[in-house]
């Protein structure tokens, strides 16, 4: 396997589980020095051992957290994947002002504030920032209304990054995933459950046959498109949304990564 990542130091927010666990392997596996910043100390522990690289236990809404995860790079940041999240189903009429507040904090705000500490490395070595939206952004469903308006603010903020720093040989994208299996997903499929008396089993089989590719997306391959972005093979792709849904975009359905 060519290394496609050699030499580079990348850090991954949300890695200790899910797409952000993945990544955080996939780039270890293609040469990169990975920083794994999360909360789950165990299982960020687990997930550093495996990947050869440091965790970084904190949370993307403390400053001082992030602080730390960017010292642990050391003197040199070329990558950025800004994997953390959090959804909360919720509806427009019952939204709370709490949990829309949670919700945009993680993932919007805490990707700016992991972008924003990471600039001036970045700058430095015409680093990448991949940030991981969802399929939400553009097809929002009934139940993730503070989900969905995170998601499209993440895809705004990383435009306005990819032009705002394009002099610097800055590239800014994001992935924007359909269903994956991840822990998140699971908590979902069992919330429909309880919702629908079934079984979260049921409920993934449901979802699967409203998708093209009739499967829900393994982590793995989520972290293949984040390497594509991150690496040289992607160097004239800045201020894109890459999205990866095995066809499975819905205006009611397709809103989990």
């Amino acid at each position: 396997m060519t290394a496609r990542l050699a030499g580079k130091t990348a850090l991954i927010t949300g890695a200790a589980t899910g797409i952000g666990r993945a990544t955080a392997l996939t780039f270890a596996q293609n040469g990169a020095r990975v920083v794994l910043f999360g909360l789950g100390d165990a299982e960020l522990e687990m997930a550093a051992t495996e990947a050869g690289g440091h965790a970084v236990a904190g949370d993307v809404t403390k400053s001082a957290d992030i602080v730390r995860a960017i010292e642990r790079c050391g003197q040199r940041l070329d990558i950025v994947v800004n994997a953390a999240g959090l959804i909360i189903p919720d509806q427009p009429l019952d939204v709370s002002d709490d949990v829309w507040a949670r919700t945009l904090d993680v993932n919007l705000t805490g990707t700016m504030r992991v972008c924003r500490a990471a600039l001036p490395l970045l700058k430095q070595q015409a680093g990448v920032i991949v940030n991981v939206a969802s399929v939400a952004a553009f097809n929002a469903s009934p139940d993730s209304t503070s989900y969905a308006a995170s998601k499209a603010a993440v895809v705004a903020y990383t435009r306005s990054l990819a032009f705002a720093h394009g002099a610097d040989s800055i590239r800014a994208n994001a992935v924007a995933p359909g269903w994956v299996r991840t822990p998140m997903s699971a908590y979902e499929m069992q919330l429909l459950a309880e919702q629908n008396d079934t079984t979260a089993d049921a409920e993934f089989r449901s979802v699967e046959r409203r998708i093209a590719l009739g499967r829900m997306a393994a982590p793995a391959e989520i972290a293949a498109c984040c390497l594509f972005l991150a690496s040289d093979e992607a160097s004239f792709v800045t201020g894109a949304v890459l999205v990866v849904d095995g066809g499975g975009r819905s205006p009611t359905h397709s809103r989990a990564i």
